[in-house]
């Protein structure tokens, strides 16, 4: 996969206008279960502002949005955003699924106190990923959780190995990492927000 931003969204257009579900993640057992662990190590039942960017067609944005009193998801692909509003059917306006173009149109002025990166971040070269994971860093609340989570496997459209861009998360400044999961196939990480306290350097 090349990282030239055009082409990249050529070819996930291509992907989302040949198949609704070119990864089959509503259907196989395993995104389902990873899924349901992705759920199930978020810390907090419930979120008031979440941000899930590359939403494909809007499995996991189905999933978060019943914790979630706000949710913006978005996807690259406007075949994918096209999915994840039908999935999504009658949603209420706290949920908005939008066309956007990363790391270009990424939020920056907004704020949440949750991010979740699923199947994400090794389609972005090095430079582009610390960039997103720089603004991540600045949207997040003081009680904010950035949640990580990624096929381990090499296959053709990699730019970074799963363990290098999760690394780079590891390395943001403030962040306590809550989570480590790893299986054979997947890596799933957590990191929450630690305010400083007292004797605590900003």
């Amino acid at each position: 996969m090349t990282a030239d931003p055009i082409m990249q969204h050529r070819h996930f257009e291509a992907l989302y206008a040949a198949s609704e579900d070119p990864w089959q993640v509503r259907e196989r057992w395993y995104e389902q279960r990873k899924r349901a662990l992705l759920l199930a190590c978020l810390g907090k039942p419930r979120y008031r502002s979440a941000f899930e960017p590359g939403c494909g067609n809007g499995e996991m944005t189905a999933a978060l949005a019943p914790r979630c009193d706000r949710l913006l998801a978005c996807d690259g692909a406007a075949s994918a955003v096209a999915a994840a509003r039908r999935r999504l059917g009658e949603r209420p306006a706290s949920t908005r699924i939008e066309q956007r173009s990363l790391p270009s149109d990424w939020p920056a002025g907004e704020r949440f106190d949750l991010i979740v990166m699923s199947e994400l971040g090794y389609y972005f070269d090095g430079a582009a990923l610390d960039g997103m994971l720089a603004m991540a860093h600045a949207n997040l609340e003081e009680d904010g959780e950035l949640v990580l989570c990624h096929w381990l496997h090499d296959f053709e459209d990699r730019l970074l190995p799963t363990a290098a861009l999760h690394a780079r998360a590891c390395a943001l400044p403030g962040l306590v990492r809550t989570v480590h999961h790893q299986e054979r196939d997947f890596l799933l990480e957590a990191w929450q927000m630690t305010p400083a306290g007292p004797g605590t350097p900003a």
